[in-house]
């Protein structure tokens, strides 16, 4: 059973920082791209970030030099270290993986909620 479970949301005022985690389990987590997708409200999901199995990393342009993915294949976890928070990263953030090779796959988790408002 695929399990991918978010935590680290919550408010945080504008300028300010927050740590997201993602626990992976059913997945061949060495050899699947992992990332976050952020979806606000009235707004399509975006990706916001992902790492591939090798390490390289590609970030959407308006999370740029403030925020950092990484993941750890120990622990089967994905992190994002998000700085400089602004309310316009106001969204549920999502844990994604995925293997673009096959036999192919690309799961979600539920989703952790992030305010940043004063």
């Amino acid at each position: 059973q695929v399990q991918l479970v978010e935590s680290g949301g919550g408010l945080v005022q504008p300028g300010g920082s927050l740590t997201l985690s993602c626990a992976a389990s059913g997945i061949p987590f060495s050899i699947s791209r992992m990332g976050w997708d952020r979806q606000a409200p009235g707004k399509q999901r975006e990706s916001v970030a992902t790492v591939g199995s090798g390490g390289g990393t590609i970030y959407a342009d308006s999370v740029k030099g403030r925020f950092t993915i990484s993941r750890d294949n120990h622990k089967n976890a994905v992190y994002l270290q998000m700085n400089r928070l602004q309310p316009e990263d106001t969204a549920v953030y999502f844990c994604s993986a995925e293997k673009t090779f096959w036999p192919k796959f690309h799961y979600w988790g539920q989703g952790t909620q992030v305010t940043v408002s004063s």
